[in-house]
């Protein structure tokens, strides 16, 4: 399911100022938050905030130009990063006054980043210590929001958007700090879940995924896995959360629901034979599992798979 903040407002025609990236604006001493509407088809729109931006898709679609990187297809759900003083160039090939497009662009000076960055280094130093923690802005810059990444990003909206009186900017200021580390925590699953065989020997957490995804059917415990990264399990379990966002027990579970949606599009397979060949031993938990994190029934997820051939 793609994780998306709560639906904001769109503007009625007579509040537009223009029907291609209408902005509006809301200024806070530790970052800019801007909200983008477009109302109509346009190609080669360029954009520039001149500071680090993550943006996020709200509705309809873009297709994104950025440098040195193939055009891509920018759907609600997904988040880029976009480097200081970089160029955006955007196409909006369906946008229209009954379907417009509606993003959010979070503007982040750099000297935010940095003092959240050194906060993290000095006092929650990542596994390794030749990955310090760093906001990367040419790798793995798109991506699937995370239930936390979307979560902060309302709550961002929520506090840009009314007068909460003198603590506004502390308050914003604790926030845009949480975003930041839930983004570099997202970077972070980027970088070993889906790209883990290249850094088995530089990564300890490395390591464990690739041993996850080659035992997703066997018992797996957290002696195992801590074994396995050479901590200790109360090190592993801490520092695995905070590294990448979610618990080893959590990443199991997406990762033996990642399986199981696989095998529900064999409409030869029943779904209590997924459940045990994903790697659940209950049908009656992997049932509400499913249902938890992707919205619907194992039943129904296979249902609608055969009627989409």
């Amino acid at each position: 399911m793609p994780h998306l903040p709560a639906p904001l407002a769109l503007h009625q025609p007579d509040q537009l100022t223009t029907l291609v990236e209408n902005r509006t604006v809301y200024t806070l001493e530790a970052f800019e938050l801007n909200v983008f509407e477009t109302h109509r088809a346009a190609h080669r729109v360029p954009l520039s905030l001149g500071h680090v931006v993550l943006t996020t898709m709200l509705r309809g679609k873009k297709v994104m130009h950025l440098p040195g990187r193939p055009a891509f297809d920018y759907l609600p759900g997904e988040s880029v990063v976009v480097g200081q003083e970089e160029t955006m160039v955007i196409d909006f090939p369906e946008a229209t006054e009954a379907a417009p497009t509606q993003c959010l662009a979070v503007a982040i000076p750099q000297e935010t980043i940095r003092q959240t960055v050194d906060l993290l280094n000095e006092h929650h130093p990542r596994a390794e210590e030749h990955l310090p923690w760093h906001l990367d802005t040419d790798n793995y810059a798109h991506f699937q929001n995370t239930p936390e990444l979307t979560g902060t990003l309302e709550r961002l909206v929520q506090l840009s958007a009314r007068d909460t009186g003198r603590v506004k900017d502390v308050l914003a200021g604790f926030t845009i700090q949480e975003m930041l580390v839930r983004l570099m925590q997202t970077q972070a699953r980027q970088l070993l879940f889906h790209n883990y065989q290249q850094h088995t020997t530089s990564h300890r957490f490395a390591a464990v995924v690739q041993y996850i995804k080659q035992h997703l059917t066997e018992q797996l415990t957290v002696d195992k896995l801590s074994a396995l990264a050479c901590m200790s399990k109360a090190t592993f379990f801490r520092v695995f959360k905070r590294e990448l966002g979610l618990t080893p027990v959590e990443y199991i579970i997406q990762e033996r629901l990642t399986e199981a949606k696989r095998l529900l599009r064999n409409p030869l397979v029943s779904v209590a034979d997924v459940c045990f060949r994903s790697g659940f031993n209950n049908t009656a938990y992997f049932q509400k599992l499913f249902k938890q994190y992707e919205g619907v029934t194992p039943g129904l997820y296979k249902k609608q798979c055969v009627a989409a051939g």
